[in-house]
């Protein structure tokens, strides 16, 4: 119990800034308007894409099991976000196409 006081008492700064970046992160997205999702799931992937090249990069530098674990998750994880952001990006401008006239 000590350790886990003493690690917040380190890292006091850092916990507040990651816990004021969700607050903020869930107040933006809940009053982001339906006509501005896709330029955002745009945005979001090419960060995703950012975030595979840093994991690639983790993996190849890899000196221990878990430094290895961690990428390989990122790289997962990562590549599962950009794939579902294409795949609802795709949907929503499908919307917006004109329907064929027969």
């Amino acid at each position: 119990m000590n350790s886990i006081l003493e690690f917040f008492y380190l890292y006091k700064e850092t916990i507040f800034i990651i816990a004021l970046s969700i607050i903020l992160g869930i107040v933006v997205i809940s009053n982001v308007p339906a006509i501005l999702h896709t330029p955002l799931m745009s945005g979001a992937n090419a960060i995703s894409g950012v975030i595979i090249i840093g994991a690639i990069i983790l993996v190849g530098h890899a000196d221990n099991t878990l430094t290895l674990i961690l990428g390989l998750i990122g790289i997962v994880l990562a590549t599962l976000n950009v794939v579902g952001g294409f795949v609802v990006t795709d949907r929503m401008l499908e919307m917006f196409k004109r329907k064929k006239q027969k």
